[in-house]
């Protein structure tokens, strides 16, 4: 690494590309020509399954942002994690009244969204806080403590009885987790016991362990350096966990019929990734539960949840399909979707020779590439709703829950804004976006004068 203000020199470039071992190692390399023929075998036009016509009254977006902070504190590297994630009601029959009676009063259409969030600084890197003995204790209490207050309803249950609902789902002999105090603890072997809420560890110390522990993402902080992945994590802990939260709230309210009326659209694939990917199991499992009340009262209709990715290889993939030798683009069919098995996926976006299918630990719901009727292009994941989805094997229409009505609404939803975009996404990272360098130094000069009123 340099030091600050150094630059580097053309000599250690040429040296580089002049090593015999550097050309050898470029020269093994494998080399992969893109199946074409694979894809276009496994493409579904929209007029080849039954058309849609169903459209949503609402659109719930949910999408959230994360960012790493200094702050000053007496210590280097001392650094807060903001992270705010938010769910943006959409009123899609109010905007299409509005939209058919132009010019609209900017009053009026901002009517049309609801949106609500859960917004938290979370210690990183050499903060502590209260009595706490570490910055780790500290992470993990405030953790439990923003899951203990968030809810969707005054009444309802809290977002961490939403998650202690997904924890009974994981396997009591799952792989074996360290007590968070391991380095003192007393108990056997030094293991973390799962329990519920707020509990003491068992061993002699009887220090404050809590259910959220579980989620294993203090164990990915680092005590000198910046923890952005870490933050990562939690964010999209809380999307994930608060589309349950959101569901079971309708549930026990009774509302659960109004899901004939409502799409859900989340930021990222349906999935877990890192520390908590547990979580994405079950998540598959609560949704299997809920979806089958829910179609019972919505005479056979499933939950419509659509995971949409901005970045990434699938999205960079998905643009080289439409994309010709000499540069030009369109070679993607229009309102057309193609359908990703395990074979192709392993075949031409991700190398793998192993037998395990991709994504088997980390997703609860299934990729599809989409061309909408205005040329965006969009990498979508519905849900796994019954074992006949998992079988990646293959790709056929019928394990993609209500994939016509997926891409009728795709069709409808994007944004002409950015690029490939769906305008509820658009409005959910409005709420949620923290302006980079505006927002840092907000949000440094916010702690520096509250913890001035502490001093």
């Amino acid at each position: 690494m340099p030091y600050e203000g150094e630059f580097a020199h053309y000599r250690p470039l040429q040296r580089i590309a002049a090593s015999e071992t550097v050309r050898a190692l470029l020269g093994r390399q494998r080399l992969q020509t893109p199946d074409t023929a694979m894809i276009r075998s496994q493409m579904v036009p929209i007029s080849d399954i039954r058309p849609s016509q169903w459209t949503p009254d609402w659109v719930l977006a949910i999408d959230g942002s994360h960012l790493p902070v200094p702050v000053r504190n007496g210590f280097p590297g001392a650094e807060i994690g903001y992270i705010t994630v938010a769910s943006v009601l959409l009123d899609i029959a109010k905007i299409k009244e509005l939209d058919a009676n132009r010019p609209v009063d900017p009053r009026e259409f901002r009517s049309t969204e609801r949106a609500e969030s859960i917004d938290s600084a979370l210690p990183g890197c050499n903060v502590v806080i209260d009595d706490r003995g570490s910055p780790i204790d500290s992470l993990r209490r405030i953790l439990f403590e923003v899951f203990r207050d968030a809810r969707m309803s005054p009444e309802g249950e809290s977002l961490l009885d939403t998650y202690e609902a997904l924890l009974a789902y994981k396997p009591e002999d799952s792989r074996e987790q360290r007590c968070p105090y391991h380095e003192e603890c007393l108990a056997p072997e030094q293991l973390y016991q799962r329990g519920q809420g707020e509990y003491a560890c068992p061993c002699a110390h009887a220090r404050p362990l809590y259910s959220t522990d579980a989620l294993r993402i203090h164990e990915g902080m680092l005590p000198a350096g910046s923890n952005g992945a870490m933050f990562a994590e939690i964010m999209q802990v809380w999307e994930r966990v608060w589309l349950i939260h959101i569901l079971r709230t309708l549930e026990a309210k009774g509302w659960l019929s109004t899901l004939r009326r409502l799409a859900i659209v989340i930021d990222g694939p349906l999935a877990v990734f890192g520390h908590p990917a547990w979580l994405s199991q079950a998540i598959y499992e609560e949704l299997i539960r809920i979806n089958g009340i829910a179609t019972r009262l919505n005479h056979g209709l499933d939950l419509l949840i659509i995971g949409v990715e901005k970045s990434g290889i699938f999205v960079n993939h998905l643009a080289d399909l439409d994309r010709a030798p000499d540069g030009a683009e369109g070679q993607f069919p229009i309102q057309t979707a193609a359908l990703l098995s395990d074979p192709y996926v392993k075949r031409n976006i991700i190398f793998s020779d192993s037998h395990k299918p991709y994504g088997q630990d980390t997703y609860f719901g299934r990729k599809l590439f989409y061309k909408t009727l205005s040329g965006s292009l969009i990498v979508a994941t519905l849900p796994f709703l019954s074992s006949l989805h998992r079988d990646t094997s293959r790709a056929d229409p019928e394990q993609y829950p209500r994939l016509a009505d997926a891409m009728s609404i795709l069709d409808q939803l994007v944004s002409s804004r950015f690029p490939n975009s769906l305008s509820p996404l658009v409005a959910a990272h409005a709420e949620a976006a923290i302006p980079l360098h505006l927002g840092q130094r907000v949000l440094e000069d916010l702690a520096r004068q509250l913890m001035s009123e502490q001093s």
